[in-house]
């Protein structure tokens, strides 16, 4: 059996635009393929994030939009620019109340076993962009929570977790918020230029399989020349247009989310809409 994983970005909007249609929908695909995990890509909390662990949203845009049985298991989260607007570490701290959000430092990773088999693994790594934009120190609102990061020591503990994996990791994936590739309106932004001049270089060098993201507010695969896929998931509640780039194996203005089945031997990612209609899918062969 495969590992089954959603991945869904740029969502927490009080139920509001599309986010509970889109909810809706993973509810029923996780029920129907016994999704194990959800990957949140970030922008978890509209409009600037979130003031402490106690704040109303966490019920309002999360506990009480995500109702499906199907959907109460461990949700694993990164940071998204506007959870920098407020209080980053109360989403960390929150780990502490929820039974299913789990993020228990700005960046972490975590092995998955596939079909229970502890010699085939999926290393996840789940990274802080934000960091890595420089332009944010200047920022009044970022600023204040980007500074005293040490983005040395994350990119140090990127490549020394993704050198460390041994012969039972069969894929490396790595989840962050901003994309370093995009087909939507920040193909030349400052942010996405910062983050690939950042990143690039440590996902080729260890063969990272996927680097996974939200952002923009849409549903994109990118396969530039090497290894790695480049998927965009960040239109969980909102659209946003889109165009064909290099290298843009699929780009879409849809309300929806990704559905990740990995055995040892491939990775079969599926696109799904807020009507249930599998558009897009596409297999990664190791």
């Amino acid at each position: 059996t495969a590992l089954n994983f959603i991945a869904m970005g740029d969502w927490g909007r009080n139920g509001a635009d599309h986010q509970k249609q889109v909810a809706a929908q993973m509810g029923k695909v996780a029920a129907e393929v016994k999704s194990q995990f959800v990957v949140a890509t970030g922008d978890n909390f509209y409009p600037s994030g979130v003031i402490s662990k106690n704040d109303p949203l966490f019920k309002y845009s999360f506990e009480d939009i995500y109702t499906d049985f199907s959907l109460q298991w461990d949700w694993y989260v990164v940071l998204g620019n506007h959870d920098y607007k407020s209080n980053p570490d109360a989403q960390v701290e929150y780990s502490s109340i929820s039974r299913r959000w789990k993020m228990p430092a700005r960046y972490y990773s975590k092995t998955f076993n596939i079909n229970n088999d502890p010699t085939q693994q999926v290393l996840m790594l789940f990274i802080d962009t934000n960091p890595l934009i420089p332009e944010f120190y200047k920022n009044a609102e970022y600023g204040p929570n980007v500074k005293g990061q040490d983005t040395t020591a994350q990119k140090k503990w990127l490549a020394k977790t993704l050198s460390e994996a041994d012969s039972s990791i069969k894929w490396k994936i790595v989840v962050g918020h901003h994309p370093i590739y995009t087909g939507g309106s920040r193909t030349d932004g400052y942010d996405t230029k910062a983050v690939r001049s950042s990143l690039e270089s440590t996902l080729k060098k260890y063969g990272v399989d996927v680097y996974l993201t939200g952002h923009e507010h849409s549903l994109q695969h990118i396969k530039p020349e090497g290894k790695t896929h480049h998927f965009i998931s960040g239109a969980a509640s909102e659209k946003t247009a889109v165009k064909l780039i290099p290298n843009a194996e699929m780009v879409a203005s849809e309300y929806g989310f990704f559905l990740f089945s990995v055995t040892n031997n491939q990775i079969k990612v599926q696109t799904i809409n807020d009507e249930g209609e599998v558009f897009y899918n596409t297999i990664i062969k190791k």
